[in-house]
């Protein structure tokens, strides 16, 4: 924005400059005026005539979305783009500079207390910079996408007092001057030079005004003071006089006459000026002075309009008549008009006589006073008509109520002290003038911003800026009669939606509109028949009214735009590189313009700021609120993981730090407690301003350029507002409360040379800036930054706070809270701390003064008010009630507020119900709320008024009493404490206790308690000392005391052994007593150690009487004798020697008890001895060698017993034969407990051998024991190692048992598997039997699997109507993993149970099935018995010892089978010639399902295969016939064949000693005997483990997949690729090869051994070591768990899948149901593993 720049020796502008009014936190810009601000700021608002913001029906701020501003590209902390910290050397006006604190990590911790310790030193500068450690570095919060604000533009030469005040008086000089017909556009030329008028009008003044000047001749002395020093002077004087009469003396005699009548009407309109307000001043005393009236003769208005008649019509100026006021001291009754003196018969008439105004209004008129022709007509404007009623005041009629005041400011040459503020934009005049037209629109609150950055807080917030109706006024310079407020009586009439120049000003008729006569300057519209004198035609120049051309003296800031970050930045940047680049010199080092430096733009902002011709303009984004803007610290609701979101120093959080009193407002206030935001750029400025209610601030800026602040100590805040009087008097008559509006600046140069000390700091990125109370601040931004700042009050503020509180009182403007209800909060929650109580009493003691000063006065004048009603004549029905209501509930804040003061009425208020106002007492009554007269607002007559209190004057006194009492607690206490010492020369220690206990809760220093403390601990230490001789719980404790030490630490408790010792002396006693007399004090335990040390004399005499005659007393007595030695605490030789005496005679009382008594355990007995003999009993003492004799007996009993229970066979004999001696002799308890455990264990063993034996007899099978408790029963005789007699009968027993069990491992083909799988295979094969022999599951058509299906099959076409189609293959179970077609049946079958793979699969590969090719063979886990096989196995049962677990099992598998085999015969027809192919489907089924079965039903496969090949032949030749069904998996080694095969030995006799078993070391010769080959089994067996007896081992076969199959001689397909796979003698593994697939079920990495030997070889050689001490089974199944394939579960699980990476098969999903491990009974190696792999 390129600046704006007037041409030298032009009127800038020569326009009223728009009114502004201030907005401020610590560096606010001022807003438009209208409302009060809280924060010595207004909020914007625009003139109500004038036309709305453009922006108020944009998109809302919060969902603006812009570019987001590069961080980078701004100076922050911690950054490359860091400014540097610079020592500036010098300062424009030799400013000193403020001073700079580096706290240290641990300093900054606490901002309340580090600002405290920095405050002495601060408060000298009034601000001061804090620059945080380098480890405190807070991210920027604000999302700047987002982040949208309004500006407010400055105009530089504006904001400076004096610079503004000029062009103020230029402009209306200019408008008086065109309306006379005289266009002043340029200054008067003086020497060549403008003479600027302004300055040769304050020169004029100065001295006495113009007549003054030329009487003394000082025009010459004028003109050096004006800078024209080399003219002559006699020319230069005349030159000036000329310029002065003829510009500036005609415009000075107008505002003289004028001027008392537009305030006038201004204070009027406003219900009173801003200042003073009537109560009473801090600052002066009060001076009585008496109000002008508009009805009294002695108005100054009245007296100035009589003397502007006069001259106008050159008649002497008549004696007016004094007013009513003066003639008595009485109240005057309300008059009937408004202000008549100006405003008679409808006009100005002082101004505009009848005659018509000539001088100003006719064409051609002169600009002296000459000119003015006005006659006064007696019938038009005769001063006998002041009083007559004004019809045209519609809203001004009440007097000035008397009032006594003082004022709290004084202003330079003469103008008074009481001075009425300036009035609030778009308030309507009383005869309905507005204010002048503003050119350029003001800042308006916007509902997308609030009013202008958030002044509604959308979050319900209270805002600084408070939004009520200011009631602002003025008075004029030169006026010599102070005038008091004028209150009025309804709110100003809202003309917002009116149009100016509808209406006449003046009658307020809208009729005739072609004669209303609009003003050039404020558009307000006159009749020109109502303006006095009357115009009869539109003047042919510019027409301007009154009030514009006498001024009002209001300024603001007009609304800027909208901008996000990103666009304010390119802004500022362009607007601060376009005004600098011209102007920098070129700099021949750098080959360019020298750049900007601060010092630089210093030096020009205060340049721009005192020209009058060169006008820049900037914008400023002040006082936005973070709440609807979010602010740059993290926040607690936004950032809860950040830890910066709860940092002291975070501004969200500092404002209510514990130790900060703004913690005890209910609300939050916006710019106080909560954060605002501030966007600078370059020449942005914030004016001179201090913060409300003096409260300590606090800013940060979080990124951007420097921003300079000045400073003025507190102590000069007096000097500074004098200065600001005196430099611009004209702004504070027109605006006495312009430093509360923040739109003022004067330059660091004026106010030193008024005596102001002013300091100054540059804050830069990442630095904090804190102002002290009631120091004044200032400053401007050097470029585009960023700020954030908020207030805080710590304690010692408060009477700040007070002072800022009843100043902000005396100017009528309203707080932004309730000093009162802070303090009484603060008393209420922290009224019970002293420290607390120590600040809050003196201003607590303040307000109570106060308040009931306030409510006797009130309650006075209620008193005098009814007295005279009572005197009146009036009748007096309802008698007022006096009494006020208490009102103890939280109201609205707007429910406090005074009306005319706007004070918080906290404490009491009085309520006008008639007006909805609140008063406060200070000026109820007084105040004209309502049209009731003053005795019918005090008295409240027909409840128009009332009285509410928030407390009683007793509630108020209690309440600030106990705070007050809690303040004098320490010196109370010091008072007791003194009379205590005096009274008593040797004070009680109970006494002191209590005094001191008291004292110590009192949480205040208190300089004599440390030695009250340290004589109280000196007696109790001496009690303590006493307590040791005096009680006998001492001595217990010192005691236990001792033994923790000696378990602690030797060398210190050796230290306090001694240091008992020393203590428990008797000479201490007489010490201790020596000490009390010392000390001097009283206590109980005094007298009772006098007491002692007399009873420790006579037990001394008793002690040695008895020592010397022991055998005439009883032990008993001896004993009562010791402990009272002991009792005393102390160390008495003869305590001692009776001690030990006594111990050893009860020692013989008891030796002689336990000799004859119950004997005592070994240890009782050892212990007693070795007591004795330490009590000094000699060894030959006769109880000590009887119990020495026991000692020795029991010793050897317990060695024997030891030795017994030790041997591997026990001798239960003769471990009987002790357990019966035991009771002889003292033995160990735990050692006979052992031997009667072993001697009962087998007396319980033998028991139930005998009964098993015998129930193993019974004929009743069922009767008969289980096998199982057989079992437990022999590993219970293994672990004793004995065999009680019985055992070898139960043992044969077993055997027979174990042998059925063997028979039966042998049908399933698991001889080398342990006994207990037998069951576990058994119920596997139930359970896969279970679902191959389901009879529910019929013949059907081949389906598809559910999750292969194309086409859904009609039920209809399925044969068999109790077929399930969800079951598949051989198995007969549903549909899983991977699935294979027969190309064939179309049947499906899971690659699981057919050991095929799925990667060895391919899409087009086509496959047979076993069931349609018999030659493709099923992989089989385990052999098949024939069901006549298993019946014969069964019909030996009846005849076992025991009950066989497996009966249930073998049963269900039988009936299973032997049931579907009956239901075989239905469908096997007797004459194969009647089958047909139709069939076919059928005979698969059941061949399916016969092959799944894990029983062999021979005759029915026979059948079928037979029948399929007939029918549907694959292989060339028939099946042959099928007798035996044995598994297909391969043997797996044991563990000795594993180091064998490592080792490279074949006999097991050549591993070596530590590799060999227990079984082969013990077998060596059954292992000789031996046969290395396979041999055959019993004929009685169908199903053996290997081959049949007459078959051979063949190579195995590979079916077309691939899948090696082991087939009968005569089977050898040509399709087949035969491979060779034979059992070897070698014992390495054989080697890869290309016919060997690794992956087949067949193949293993370690061939097989190179001999087996078979179950029957060994039956026979199981017999004599059945019950030896190292069983085979136990050997077995250790090197079972030892072996390496079967350790871990590898053994168990290792092969379960095959070859190809197969899953279990579903035989082998149900042996994995068993989670056994072990080895055979038979003396079979690798258990399990090898169990599976049969």
């Amino acid at each position: 924005m390129a600046p704006q720049v007037a041409g030298a020796g032009v009127l800038p502008t020569m326009i009223a400059t728009p009114p502004i009014r201030p907005l401020h936190t610590n560096e606010s810009t001022p807003a438009p005026p209208k409302a009060p601000r809280g924060r010595m700021n207004g909020s914007s608002q625009a003139p109500s005539s004038g036309p709305q913001s453009t922006n108020s029906l944009t998109m809302p701020l919060s969902a603006r979305k812009a570019q987001p501003l590069d961080l980078a590209s701004v100076e922050r902390r911690g950054q490359p783009t860091a400014s540097r910290e610079p020592i500036k050397l010098s300062r424009p006006f030799g400013i000193l500079e403020a001073p700079t604190f580096r706290p240290t990590t641990e300093e900054f911790r606490d901002p309340i207390e580090y600002i405290k310790k920095i405050g002495i030193e601060g408060r000298k500068y009034g601000i001061a910079k804090i620059i945080p450690p380098d480890s405190w570095n807070p991210n920027f919060a604000i999302d700047t996408e987002r982040f949208h604000f309004r500006t407010r533009r400055q105009e530089l030469n504006s904001v400076e007092g004096a610079t503004r005040t000029s062009l103020n008086y230029l402009d209306q000089l200019s408008k008086y001057h065109k309306q006379n017909g005289i266009n002043l556009v340029r200054f008067p030329s003086v020497d060549k030079r403008p003479l600027d008028l302004y300055k040769l009008k304050r020169a004029v003044e100065m001295r006495g005004g113009f007549e003054k000047v030329c009487k003394q001749k000082k025009w010459a002395e004028i003109g050096r003071d004006l800078g024209y020093s080399g003219k002559i002077m006699s020319s230069l004087s005349t030159s000036l006089k000329n310029s002065y009469q003829k510009w500036l003396h005609p415009y000075e005699e107008y505002l003289k006459i004028a001027k008392p009548g537009v305030y006038q009407q201004l204070e009027m309109e406003n219900g009173g000026p801003y200042t003073p307000s009537p109560g009473p001043s801090p600052l002066k005393k009060p001076s009585h002075q008496n109000t002008p009236s508009s009805l009294g003769g002695d108005s100054p208005a009245v007296r100035a309009s009589t003397a502007l008649n006069a001259t106008l019509q050159d008649v002497p100026i008549p004696k007016l008549e004094p007013s009513r006021e003066t003639l008595r001291e009485t109240p005057r009754p309300p008059p009937s008009s408004g202000f008549t003196a100006v405003n008679h018969s409808g006009g100005f008439t002082a101004v505009n006589a009848s005659s018509g105004f000539s001088a100003i209004n006719a064409p051609g008129a002169q600009p002296s006073m000459t000119s003015f022709q006005a006659v006064h007509h007696p019938s038009s404007s005769s001063f006998s008509a002041i009083n007559t009623l004004n019809g045209h005041h519609r809203e001004s009629d009440n007097s000035t109520p008397i009032r006594s005041v003082e004022s709290p400011l004084t202003s330079a040459n003469g103008t008074p002290d009481l001075r009425p503020s300036a009035f609030a934009n778009g308030t309507p005049i009383a005869n309905g003038q507005g204010i002048h037209r503003i050119k350029r629109q003001n800042s308006i609150g916007t509902p997308e911003n609030g009013a202008s950055n958030g002044d509604g807080d959308a979050s319900g917030r209270r805002s600084k800026r408070l939004r009520k109706d200011a009631a602002p006024t003025v008075a004029g310079s030169h006026m010599t009669q102070p005038r008091l407020p004028t209150p009025r009586l309804y709110a100003p009439k809202d003309r917002s939606k009116e149009k100016p120049g509808d209406k006449c000003e003046t009658c307020g008729k809208d009729d005739e509109p072609t004669a209303i006569l609009l003003c050039d300057s404020c558009d307000a519209g006159y009749h020109r028949y109502c303006l006095e004198p009357p115009l009869k035609a539109t003047p042919d120049y510019d027409w301007h009214c009154p009030r514009c051309l006498v001024g009002t003296g209001e300024f603001g800031f007009e609304e800027g735009g909208v901008y996000s970050l990103k666009q304010f930045q390119e802004k500022a940047n362009n607007f601060k590189e376009n005004y600098f680049l011209p102007r920098m010199p070129f700099d021949p080092v750098l080959n360019c313009k020298r750049p900007v430096t601060e010092e630089d733009v210093e030096k020009e902002f205060w340049r721009l700021v005192e020209s009058i011709t060169e006008t820049v303009e900037v914008e400023y984004g002040a006082d936005i609120h973070s709440t609807t803007h979010g602010s740059g610290f993290p926040t607690q609701e936004k950032c809860p993981r950040d830890p910066y979101a709860n940092d002291p120093w975070n501004l969200n959080v500092l404002p209510l730090h514990p130790e900060s009193l703004f913690k005890h407002i209910k609300s939050d206030i916006s710019g106080m407690t909560v954060p605002w935001l501030y966007v600078g750029m370059c020449f942005s400025t914030f004016c001179w301003h201090s913060e409300d209610h003096n409260t300590y601030s606090t800013n940060y800026q979080h990124f951007g350029a420097t921003k300079t602040w000045y400073g003025i100590p507190s102590e000069d805040a007096e000097k500074f507002e004098n200065a600001m009087r005196e430099a611009v008097p004209e702004l504070f008559e027109t605006q006495p409360d312009l430093l509360f509006q923040l739109v003022t600046l004067l330059t660091p140069e004026q106010l030193k040379k008024a005596g102001v000390r002013v300091y100054a700091l540059d804050q830069r990125a990442g630095q904090f800036v804190v102002t002290f109370p009631e120091a004044y601040h200032a400053g401007f931004n050097h470029g585009f930054n960023f700020n954030e700042a908020v207030n805080f009050a710590p304690r010692d503020w408060e009477p700040y706070g007070e002072t800022g509180v009843q100043k902000l009182q005396a100017f009528r403007r309203q707080p932004c809270f309730s000093h009162d209800e802070l303090l009484l909060t603060a008393a209420q929650r922290e009224g019970n701390s002293i420290k607390s109580a120590k600040w809050l009493s003196p201003p607590l003691k303040r307000l109570l003064e106060r308040e009931l000063k306030v409510r006797d006065e009130f309650f006075n004048k209620q008193k005098e008010h009814e007295q005279m009603w009572l005197n009146s004549d009036v009748t007096h029905d309802n008698k007022p009630d006096l009494t006020g209501e208490l009102d103890e509930g939280d109201l609205v804040d707007d429910d406090y507020i005074c009306a005319y003061c706007k004070c918080y009425a906290y404490l009491s208020r009085y309520v006008c119900y008639k007006s909805e106002k609140t008063i406060c007492l200070h000026h109820a009554g007084t105040f004209e709320c309502c049209e009731d007269d003053e005795t019918g607002r005090f008295l409240g007559l027909n409840g128009s008024h009332s009285l509410h209190l928030r407390m009683t004057d007793e509630q108020l006194s209690d309440s600030v009493q106990k705070v007050i009492d809690k303040a004098q607690a320490p010196e109370l206490w010091e008072e007791k404490l003194e009379k205590l010492l005096e009274e008593e020369p040797k004070p009680q220690l109970k006494a002191l206790k209590s005094l001191l206990s008291e004292g110590e809760k009192i949480q205040w220093d208190i300089p004599t308690l440390p030695e009250l403390k340290k004589y109280v601990d000196r007696c109790t230490e001496w009690v303590e000392d006493a307590q040791n001789y005096i009680t006998r719980k001492q001595q217990n404790r010192r005691k236990n005391e001792r033994i923790w030490r000696k378990s602690n630490n030797a060398a210190k408790a050796a230290e306090m052994e001694e240091r008992d010792r020393e203590f428990r002396k008797v000479e201490n006693i007489k010490r201790l007593l020596a000490l009390a007399d010392e000390i001097s004090f009283d206590c109980p335990e005094i007298q009772t150690l006098r007491e002692r040390a007399d009873n420790i004399t006579e037990f001394q005499k008793n002690a040695q009487n008895a020592l010397a005659n022991y055998g005439l007393r009883t032990v008993k007595e001896m004993d009562e004798l010791v402990d009272v030695g002991k009792s005393f605490n102390v160390d008495i030789p003869e305590v001692e020697q009776l001690d030990k005496l006594v111990q050893q005679l009860k020692w013989i009382e008891l030796a002689r008890e336990r000799r004859n008594g119950p004997p005592m355990t070994l240890q009782e007995v050892s212990e007693f001895i070795r007591k004795g003999l330490d009590l000094g009993i000699p060894e030959t003492d006769q109880f000590i060698s009887f119990f020495k004799e026991q000692e020795e007996q029991g010793k050897l009993w317990e060695a024997k017993a030891k030795e017994l229970m030790a041997v591997e066979n026990v001798h239960y004999q003769q471990l009987d034969a002790l357990s019966n001696q035991a009771s002889a002799f003292p033995v160990t308890p735990e050692t006979l407990a052992a031997v009667d455990a072993i001697l009962k264990k087998q007396r319980d063993v033998q028991e139930q051998i005998v009964a098993l034996y015998e129930k193993s007899k019974h004929p009743d099978l069922k009767q008969r024991p289980k096998y199982k408790e057989v079992r437990e029963a022999m590993d219970v005789l293994l672990q004793l190692n004995t065999k009680p007699p019985g055992t070898l009968d139960l043992e044969k027993e077993q055997k027979r048992h174990e042998d059925w069990m063997r028979r039966g491992k042998k049908l399933f083909g698991k001889a080398n598997a342990p006994l207990h799988i037998l069951h576990s295979h058994m119920q596997a094969v139930e359970s896969r039997n279970e679902a191959c022999f389901d009879l529910n599951d019929q013949p059907r058509m081949p389906v598809e699997p559910a999750s292969r299906e194309h086409t859904p099959v009609d039920p209809q076409e399925v044969e068999g109507s109790g077929s399930s189609r969800d079951v598949f293959c051989i198995c007969r179970r549903p549909e899983a993993g991977m699935m294979i077609e027969c190309e064939l049946c179309h049947e499906w079958y899971h690659g699981k149970c057919l050991k095929i793979a799925r990667g060895k699969v391919k899409e087009d590969d086509k496959y047979t099935c076993p069931i349609c090719d018999y030659r493709v063979k099923i992989p089989r886990d385990a052999a098949r018995p024939k069901l006549e096989d298993l019946q014969l196995w069964q019909d030996e049962i009846p005849g076992l010892p025991f009950q066989p677990e497996e009966e249930e099992t073998l049963s269900n598998i039988i009936d299973h089978a032997q049931t579907f085999r009956d239901f075989m015969k239905t469908v096997i027809k007797d004459d194969p010639l009647l089958s047909t192919p139709d069939d076919l489907t059928t005979q698969r089924f059941y061949l399916r399902k016969i092959e799944g079965a894990d029983i062999l039903l021979a005759f029915e496969t026979n059948f079928f295969r037979q029948e399929l090949h007939k029918w549907a032949p694959v292989a060339p030749e028939p099946p042959p016939k099928l007798e035996v069904s044995l598994s297909t998996r391969k043997p797996r080694p044991t563990k000795v064949q594993k180091l064998m095969a490592q080792l490279g030995v074949q006999n097991p006799e050549d591993l070596p000693p530590h590799l060999r078993t227990k079984s082969i070391s013990g077998r060596r010769k059954q292992s000789e005997r031996l046969t290395m080959t396979p041999k055959t089994l019993d004929d009685r067996s169908h199903t053996p483990p290997g081959l049949p007896p007459n078959m051979q081992q063949h190579q195995p076969t590979v079916d077309p997949f691939g899948i090696p199959t082991t087939s009968v001689p005569d089977v050898g397909p040509s399709n087949h690729h035969p491979r060779a796979f034979v059992f070897s003698t070698s014992t390495e593994p054989p080697m890869f090869s290309q016919n060997t697939n690794p992956f087949s079920p067949s193949f293993s990495a370690v061939s097989p051994p190179t001999a087996t030997m078979t179950v029957a070889a060994m039956d026979s050689r199981l017999d004599p070591a059945m019950f030896d001490q190292s069983r085979s089974e136990d050997r077995e199944m250790r090197d079972f768990f030892n072996s390496s394939g079967g350790s871990g579960g590898d053994g168990v699980f290792g092969d379960l899948g095959g070859g190809m990476g197969m899953g279990d098969s579903h035989a082998e999903d149900a042996l994995a149901m068993t989670g056994t491990t072990g080895t055979g009974e038979d003396g079979e190696d690798g258990g399990i593993g090898e169990f599976l792999n049969q």
